[in-house]
């Protein structure tokens, strides 16, 4: 695909998908939905870890308010389940890790793009907004369902309401994010991090990811169930022999994702 307002670069299995509408803050039109979610699609199957990012002083600025059509032409609904939801989907159920490298601004949907993410890593000039009541809407673009679950119900609902700029630091002690970097190491760092991953064991990555997320709906039997299930898959790759030999071996692992 020829992608016009995103870049998609893979290099030694990591994939860096990079929004590239920096004259309206990376704002996501309707053409730029169908590319985050044609290129998160492809990079699943070429890289081992994805990473997400903007180019310019912003991440992502929320939903284009000037994408050709009226306020009063605008369908918030439909756009939301047929472009915002196969989006989000892609990122959130991509078999292999994806980190948000949150380099500026994160607003309305633009913030919660990034918390579609496993990892968000925050420049410590960044900020998250959910800027929705601001005009009038609730938190959408999974906010109402990131929100209360990283920070729990209190917090989410004053970021919703208050629709404050909230600090990568405070982000950070919030725990909405993992970390905010200084920014003159920010890239050096989430580069770093992607590296690290796509060196990891991939497949016990994908299985980390539906053992923690089944743990919020899972009672405790069931949850205890599913580790074992999901250990005893991961116990059966070639990566797992190869982490037991690295380490009787006093030695680094070389993990093949498999």
């Amino acid at each position: 695909m020829d992608y016009q307002t995103i870049r998609l670069s893979i290099d030694q299995e990591t994939a860096v998908l990079t929004l590239c509408r920096p004259e309206v803050m990376n704002a996501l039109s309707t053409q730029m939905r169908a590319e985050i979610l044609h290129a998160v699609k492809s990079a699943e199957k070429e890289a081992r870890v994805l990473a997400m990012t903007g180019q310019g002083r912003a991440f992502c600025s929320g939903q284009d308010l000037g994408d050709g059509v009226s306020v009063d032409e605008i369908d918030m609904g439909r756009t939301l389940r047929e472009e915002y939801e196969p989006m989000l989907r892609a990122i959130y159920d991509c078999p292999v890790p994806v980190i948000s490298a949150v380099n500026g601004a994160a607003a309305g949907a633009g913030a919660n793009l990034a918390l579609a993410a496993d990892v968000v890593i925050a420049a410590q000039s960044a900020a998250f907004l959910q800027a929705f009541a601001r005009i009038g809407l609730i938190p959408d673009a999974g906010g109402t369902y990131w929100l209360p679950r990283l920070v729990g119900f209190a917090r989410a609902m004053g970021q919703s309401l208050f629709a404050e700029k909230l600090s990568a630091d405070d982000a950070a002690a919030q725990g909405l994010i993992w970390a905010s970097i200084p920014d003159d190491k920010f890239d050096a760092e989430w580069r770093a991090r992607a590296a690290q991953i796509a060196n990891g064991p991939t497949l016990a990555y994908g299985a980390m990811k539906r053992a923690l997320r089944a743990s919020l709906v899972n009672d405790l039997d069931t949850q205890l169930d599913l580790e074992a299930r999901l250990q005893g898959e991961v116990g059966k790759t070639r990566d797992f022999r190869e982490g037991v030999m690295a380490f009787l071996e006093k030695r680094p692992a070389r993990f093949e994702g498999r």
